[in-house]
């Protein structure tokens, strides 16, 4: 049997974990509408669900694994391991009253009503915060619920704010962060566990490698140390004499997030002629 993977089936997190498996090398087979799709070269197939079905599926070992939002995987109180954070769809749940309040702090939402999609996490919030409140547990255009006076208050998925901006609402506190993370069930068999874990592997490298930059740079030889010094590289950078004398080249990699930094020190440092490239898969 393959590894069977459950993804959304429609939506933006759908369109993501898919991108991911194309980016691993694995090439899935789906005819029209259909819900189960193989993978035509890996031991994989694919089922398309609901993202709040898919937590139950895992942990009853309907299927073996799944990806879906950290808030979903909370919400739903399941027994499954989390393996990895896939690095995108990347949110939070808040809390978020209308935008004429006045707002003193968590200890506003004490009696009031608060409508959500996620009691479970939004329970164990107001818990810790010592807060008393009526949860109202809707599906679907929350953001409406105090403009028709169902509630206070709503608790809600946040990805840029423009939704509760453009239904008179503001963010006012900030109950977890969220991305898209890949959970299987426990106890997964050992071929089973071999498959999920050359997945990982191929994961790993498509991550490092969206999270990195190829740079190439010409550094006058008595600068070599000195821009050297600054690179970090995998283990450490690559030097290349060029044809013309008392020059060479420097290759190395360097993370996204410092990469200007790094640029702007490796300038100063003497370097020259600086080439970026995007790296496809980085392998450990």
């Amino acid at each position: 049997m393959p590894l069977r993977i459950a993804v959304q089936k429609s939506g933006r997190l759908s369109e993501s974990s898919l991108s991911l498996l194309k980016d691993c090398g694995i090439r899935i087979q789906r005819g029209k509408n259909a819900l189960i799709a193989p993978a035509t070269n890996f031991d994989l197939e694919v089922l398309y669900l609901r993202d709040d079905d898919i937590p139950q599926y895992v942990a009853d070992g309907t299927a073996d694994c799944g990806m879906l939002g950290e808030n979903v995987v909370a919400e739903h109180e399941v027994k499954v391991v989390s393996d990895r954070k896939l690095g995108f769809a990347g949110c939070r749940l808040s809390l978020a009253v209308p935008r004429y309040v006045d707002y003193p702090g968590v200890a506003y939402f004490q009696g009031k009503k608060i409508a959500t999609s996620y009691p479970v996490i939004l329970n164990e919030f107001l818990r810790k915060q010592g807060v008393s409140a009526e949860i109202h547990e809707i599906s679907g255009s929350v953001e409406i619920a105090p403009n028709i006076g169902l509630a206070d208050g709503i608790c809600d998925i946040v990805s840029t704010g423009s939704t509760l901006f453009s239904n008179g609402l503001k963010e006012v506190e900030r109950v977890m962060r969220s991305e898209a993370v890949l959970i299987s069930r426990p106890g997964l068999p050992a071929e089973k566990r071999t498959v999920l874990d050359k997945l990982l592997f191929r994961m790993d490298a498509v991550q490092r490698a969206s999270d990195a930059k190829y740079i190439v740079m010409n550094v006058p030889n008595a600068k070599i140390d000195a821009v050297r010094s600054i690179l970090p590289g995998i283990k450490s950078p690559t030097v290349f004499p060029l044809a013309e004398e008392g020059w060479s080249a420097i290759h190395s990699v360097v993370e996204e997030a410092h990469f200007w930094d790094i640029i702007d020190e490796v300038r100063a440092a003497g370097a020259e002629g600086i080439v970026v490239m995007p790296i496809q898969k980085m392998v450990k």
